[in-house]
């Protein structure tokens, strides 16, 4: 039967849920709230288990395995090089992760103070080999893609117009823009 109730685990104790978030931690990196949610699937239910946790997460932090502070560091610095994204589109994954607000914005000025995000949007598009817009239908799905990819208005159309495309939807694009 494909949907089939699956079995419940047995509950780990508290050296086996420590390996448990090692080895997690070991395959890749995690926000203090991810490797929470993780260790809470496999730990006792109620009081008991959460106290559990805490001690593990103290004892990870101490260790320094877990650090939220690296992880903003590392998240932000790999989506920002690797995956050209904008200012907007990392911070608002941070913040799915769990990542407390002021430790977002002072790793995300950090990280953007000083990039060229003209640039990155130019990369972004190299990368994600989005074309030259030819039309209405076109720019605007280009300029979907970007909001998307989390990059400003104004550097978006610094760069559509630098492609010289459709400059009169442009301009009656960025004209609706600025009246939101």
């Amino acid at each position: 039967m494909p949907f089939a109730k699956r079995k419940s685990k047995e509950p780990l104790t508290e050296l086996e849920l420590f390996d448990y978030a090692c080895k997690s931690l070991g395959a890749r990196m995690q926000s203090v709230r991810d490797l929470r949610r993780k260790m809470k699937d496999r730990a006792e239910p109620g009081e008991e288990g959460e106290a559990m946790m805490d001690r593990i997460l103290i004892k990870l932090k101490e260790m320094r395995y877990l650090s939220d502070e690296r992880f903003a560091a590392d998240f932000t610095k790999l989506r920002q090089e690797n995956r050209s994204l904008g200012r907007r589109r990392v911070q608002q994954d941070l913040q799915q992760k769990g990542i407390a607000g002021d430790l977002i914005s002072s790793t995300l000025s950090e990280a953007y103070d000083g990039v060229d995000e003209i640039a990155l949007v130019r990369t972004h598009m190299e990368r994600k080999r989005i074309p030259a817009p030819t039309d209405d239908k076109s720019t605007a799905r280009v300029l979907r893609r970007l909001t998307a990819a989390g990059f400003s208005s104004k550097s978006i159309f610094a760069v559509l117009r630098s492609l010289k495309a459709g400059e009169q939807v442009l301009d009656r694009v960025e004209a609706d823009v600025d009246d939101l």
